[in-house]
């Protein structure tokens, strides 16, 4: 990783896709969650401080509206094949099926 981007993320999720380290190739310092997305897990992982905030798992929609909560400031991101459901959808800056673009050109695009 080099330490040129200015792009903290959070990345929740599983990630088959490679997002989080198509996003640590272009310099972003990821930090990673799995399992149960909470406020606590949010929180220890930076999302005061993140720019993205990047979900692969449609499941956990509802912490978009958590890490919003915590950084108004932070672009939510949903990289999954899954439908997002309508509630989250208005808190989503950005939603994107991996079918569609492949990670490396969505990562480009996040920290450009």
């Amino acid at each position: 990783m080099t330490s040129s981007s200015s792009h903290r993320v959070v990345v929740a999720g599983p990630d088959g896709d490679g997002i989080a380290d198509a996003l640590e190739a272009r310099g972003a310092a990821v930090t990673r969650l799995d399992g149960v997305v909470t406020g606590e897990r949010l929180d220890d992982a930076g999302i005061a401080d993140a720019t993205l905030y990047v979900l692969t798992d449609a499941a956990e929609a509802t912490s978009i509206a958590v890490a919003k909560e915590r950084n108004p400031d932070v672009r939510a991101v949903v990289y999954s094949d899954d439908a997002l459901p309508e509630f989250a959808a208005a808190q989503t800056d950005l939603a994107v099926d991996p079918a569609l673009l492949d990670a490396d050109v969505v990562a480009e695009e996040l920290v450009a």
